[in-house]
């Protein structure tokens, strides 16, 4: 009953049955598109932890100035996402999915192309925020499209291919950083950028979103419309903590886990461009299951609980190594930890899943970078903790708060498998 007070239904023209047919011969050639779009959209965006050692170095840094920056830029990158994620989003329902995604990765592909010509650490923050900014709209974009034009019942698992795909992109960069100099390694990811752009001149925009643009006094890409009702703030806010723990795992245990090798006492340094790598090639899987799982149980939340114990098992597990750890036993928890993390792409359809046509891009892309964004708050959790408490108690402190607050926000949720999304907010 309180549902029926913001959501009003698409009223479906006569040819629905033609367009209906029409979106299963372009759903291919879209999903295509879109995984190869996170993939690029991927390897830009975790290059900077690979190469962060050895390109600060270049720039004459030593160990203690490499970490300090590394976590400044990575912060700053961060930030770049959480407001392009505002502006993407809104943008993915004013203007369309399409437009997100053709203006998204010219800004990031020209930005990873200037990033190469940086001398400075100030210069390569202010190019990182800019490719943060361009690189937010690129996933969010990508599902809202797959996701309206797949069958409702098997859009978990289209969008889990997307990401599982898509996810190699930090494979790529790993083993490309390993064959060219790291200049080279921002121009070669510009450059599969603008080739991409080729590919999407033949994506058709969303059906369902072209119904809605025609329709009068329906608001499109209303970013306040998330914070004027209860229910719809309630729903967005718990969209946005279900996703935490994956850049918790990412940001701060697998992008520093050379710093973190050397606190255990592991007596190899960690290469933390390999432990990226090792993390991302597991996600994939991870997304790949994840999609099976809750097709098979019908259900988005039950799956998302199975991927939190795990989460929890390889973390305890990661801060329990001391220092009888090896560096292959490093590697292989980092794996755990990125496989238990899959749920990347679950996360962000359910978040577009959630929302009306009219605000579902702009749902799907910010808190898909509300959560990116949180990085900068998790890295200042995480040193305010390790100050009275270490570098290693600091990690597990930060890491039970952030799954606490996920955990509480899985349950609260709404299940979405299955949800029509023919409707809009109002």
């Amino acid at each position: 009953m309180v549902r029926e007070q913001h959501v009003r239904k698409i009223n479906q023209p006569e040819n629905h049955k033609k367009m209906e047919q029409k979106k299963s011969s372009l759903f291919s050639l879209t999903l295509v598109v879109a995984a190869l779009g996170y993939f690029v959209d991927i390897y830009d965006l975790l290059l900077f932890g690979i190469i962060r050692v050895k390109s600060l170095e270049s720039l004459g840094l030593d160990s203690t100035a490499v970490r300090n920056s590394g976590e400044f830029i990575i912060s700053i990158q961060m930030a770049g996402l959480l407001i392009g994620g505002i502006i993407w989003g809104i943008m993915g329902d004013k203007r369309g999915r399409l437009s997100v995604l053709f203006g998204s990765i010219i800004l990031y592909s020209v930005a990873n192309i200037a990033n190469g010509f940086v001398h400075t650490v100030d210069q390569y923050a202010l190019v990182r925020f800019i490719a943060g900014v361009g690189l937010a709209g690129e996933l969010g974009a990508g599902i809202t499209l797959v996701s309206e034009l797949m069958p409702k019942e098997k859009r978990g698992v289209g969008t889990s291919i997307v990401a599982a795909i898509g996810i190699t992109g930090a494979v790529a960069a790993y083993f490309i950083s390993k064959e060219f100099e790291w200049r080279t390694c921002y121009f070669i990811g510009g450059g599969l950028g603008l080739l991409l752009l080729l590919l999407r001149i033949s994506v058709f925009e969303s059906g369902m979103y072209k119904q809605v643009k025609e329709m009068e006094h329906v608001h499109r890409g209303n970013f306040l419309m998330f914070f004027n009702n209860g229910k719809r703030f309630k729903k967005y806010l718990l969209s946005i903590l279900i996703g935490l723990p994956t850049w918790y795992v990412i940001g701060v245990l697998v992008t520093f886990s050379k710093e973190f090798g050397k606190e255990f006492g592991i007596e190899k340094p960690i290469d933390a461009g390999k432990a990226i790598m090792v993390a991302y090639a597991a996600i994939s899987l991870g997304d790949i299951l994840i999609g099976l799982l809750s097709q098979w149980l019908k259900s988005r939340k039950k799956s998302l609980y199975i991927f939190y114990f795990l989460n929890i098992v390889f973390g305890v597990l990661f801060f329990l190594q001391g220092s009888n750890g090896t560096d292959t036993t490093m590697y292989w928890l980092v794996a755990g930890l990125g496989f238990s993390t899959g749920y990347w792409a679950i996360f962000v359809t359910m978040a577009a899943e959630q929302f009306g046509t009219n605000l579902r891009a702009t749902a799907a892309i910010t808190a898909t970078n509300m959560v990116r964004g949180a990085l900068p708050l998790t890295i200042l959790l995480f040193k305010w903790f390790r100050v009275s408490n270490g570098y290693i108690k600091g990690g597990w402190l930060t890491g039970i708060v952030i799954m606490s607050i996920t955990v509480i926000a899985a349950l609260l949720i709404e299940e979405t498998f299955g949800k029509d999304l023919n409707y809009v907010e109002n």
